[in-house]
């Protein structure tokens, strides 16, 4: 390995919209600060992602100071949204976890329904310390997650991704690609690295931040959709496939979990602690 630096960072403040990539971020225990904070759910309180909704794709959030979010989307005006007062919580289920969260106002769940097409309403999680227990079989006790699918962050590597693209290429059925990395919804992209090298890490640093690696993240339906249309496709999922299949899963990128608070920057060094 090279020398190993944090190439971009990317926040999502709401799960399956589009996000931001500021030059730094906040790691929080939970994750960076202001990432997936905010969720849709439909009306059995389950969360709605691209996974349902590809459309999602096509909404951006940024995220404001004090934790509140700008949405925008094709044809329709951007709405400020404010975090709601905690004044009460609903439940809701995301990936079978149930968890508490905090509704926002009419205006965001007309606004939300809007894009999507459905009955849709936008929930805040407010306390990210106690609302959900990261998966106990890759956890310690105490550590949580936010609306993420299940990990505090998720980093990909860009020699990966481009190793992933020469094998699409090889294909006889490619014309997929090459795929950009924002298919895979990473936090922080990693650069200097030998391709898939990230199998074998436990512990690494970013710039002053520790991290664990939980476990390999397994890819879903979500990498198939181009997050600039929202069009469906079969690639990576039939590539991966075919030379990324670990335990049964379709796998690219780690899920880390922080060790401690900080700042990190584009251009931090990444060392591999284990």
């Amino acid at each position: 390995m090279g020398h190993a630096e944090l190439l971009s960072i990317h926040v999502h403040p709401v799960k399956a919209f589009g996000g931001t990539s500021p030059r730094e971020a906040v790691v929080e225990p939970w994750g960076l600060a202001g990432d997936r904070r905010w969720a849709l759910i439909d009306d059995g309180g389950k969360v709605v992602t691209q996974r349902q909704r590809p459309r999602l794709a096509l909404a951006a959030a940024e995220l404001l100071p004090g934790g509140g979010v700008r949405l925008s989307a094709p044809g329709l005006e951007p709405l400020t949204v404010a975090v709601p007062e905690p004044v009460g919580t609903v439940s809701l289920e995301i990936f079978r976890d149930k968890v508490e969260g905090v509704l926002a106002d009419e205006t965001a769940h007309a606004w939300c329904s809007a894009h999507v097409g459905a009955d849709v309403r936008l929930v805040h999680m407010d306390d990210p310390a106690t609302r959900r227990p990261v998966d106990p079989q890759y956890a310690r006790p105490g550590e949580t997650v936010a609306f993420a699918d299940g990990y505090p962050l998720l980093a990909t590597t860009t020699a990966s991704l481009d190793a992933l693209n020469s094998l699409i290429a090889r294909d006889v059925h490619a014309g997929e690609g090459p795929l950009p990395m924002n298919r895979f919804r990473p936090n922080l992209v990693l650069a200097g690295i030998d391709p898939w090298a990230e199998d074998g890490w436990s512990r690494l640093s970013v710039g002053e931040v520790g991290f664990r690696v939980a476990k390999p993240c397994g890819r879903c339906v979500v990498t198939t959709t181009d997050q600039a249309t929202a069009a469906r496709g079969k690639e990576p999922l039939h590539t991966l496939g075919r030379h990324r299949r670990i335990d049964g899963k379709l796998i690219f990128g780690q899920n880390l979990i922080p060790l401690g608070r900080g700042t990190i920057r584009v251009g931090d060094p990444v060392r591999v602690i284990a």
